[in-house]
């Protein structure tokens, strides 16, 4: 009696959700999106392609911006060219966020020179494209450093200010490659895949912890192929349809969906929801549509 009681109570609850969730989209089309200029943003990989756009498009639209990059030149001529652009200072370190030390050391030195983190956005990301038995161990293990453990490492470090004041959003980027393997790209792949599931448990890690109380945000995206040069041979059948994406506008994308609290978004917009809807379906019929749309990446070698 128990059971159906709650089994009843579980299935009007989801009703609701479902009804909540159809005018939460409705909803979203005429919210504006959330201003960021009290915000402190930092980004990873800030020195070049998507997280250098970011860095320029949160500073354009007043945030505080932080600039975290191994490469200390690259990062110094971005943060000094988005300064003199937007004439209000932009704040760069250089860090190699695969070292959790070196993080944490950081991480304690921008608290003390700028302030308390509130989006922490996780670029930094490196691609090799090589056949899987042509993968080396060392290349294999660095791929998931940058890709994976680096979100680990600065999560840890700036998490618990959020908690602590209830307040911030993470923003993870992760692949279309971390939504259905994509071949020559095995480790790449799995490292993003294992962000989606990082991003995933630990949001539901912090609802059950707070009681649902936690007014920590979540975001992950999933870009389509972005010409940042990492991509060295695209495989690109139909250019109009999935050609590829700049820079600038996978940044404007990204900022637009932290300031509408999107949870996960794809870019372009239909690549998650295409790829969800066809994993329904029979393997024989997904692997029809791979050769449909025949797009990729060529190995390097």
């Amino acid at each position: 009696m128990h059971f159906l009681i709650d089994l009843i109570f579980f299935l009007f609850k989801i009703l609701y959700r479902i009804c909540e969730n159809a005018c939460n989209k409705l909803c979203s089309f005429f919210v504006s999106e959330k201003h960021v200029h009290d915000e402190i943003v930092l980004i990873t990989g800030a020195g070049h392609g998507i997280g250098r756009e970011l860095a320029f498009q949160y500073a354009r639209l007043g945030a505080t911006v932080v600039c975290l990059d191994i490469n200390q030149q690259m990062n110094e001529n971005s943060s000094n060219e988005i300064a003199k652009t937007i004439g209000r200072p932009v704040y760069a370190y250089q860090c190699d966020v695969t070292d959790n030390a070196r993080v944490r050391e950081v991480a304690e030195k921008i608290k003390k020179e700028v302030g308390d983190i509130t989006i922490l956005i996780n670029n930094a990301g490196i691609m090799p494209c090589y056949n899987f038995l042509n993968l080396t161990p060392d290349q294999i293990t660095s791929q998931f450093n940058v890709n994976v453990l680096s979100h680990f490492w600065t999560i840890q470090a700036f998490l618990p200010g959020m908690i602590e004041r209830n307040y911030g959003h993470i923003v993870a980027i992760s692949s279309i490659a971390g939504l259905a393997g994509v071949p020559h790209l095995t480790a790449y792949s799995a490292t993003k895949f294992a962000v989606k599931g990082f991003m995933e448990s630990l949001e539901e890690e912090l609802r059950i912890s707070s009681n649902g109380k936690s007014l920590i945000k979540f975001t992950t995206i999933y870009p389509s192929i972005v010409n940042t040069g990492l991509c060295k041979k695209p495989k690109i059948k139909y250019p109009l349809f999935m050609g590829l994406i700049s820079p600038k506008d996978a940044a404007a994308i990204i900022i637009s969906a932290q300031r509408q609290k999107i949870n996960e978004r794809s870019i372009p917009s239909y690549w998650k929801p295409l790829v969800d809807t066809f994993k329904i379906f029979p393997k024989r019929i997904c692997e029809d549509l791979r050769d449909f749309l025949d797009f990729g990446l060529e190995p390097e070698y």
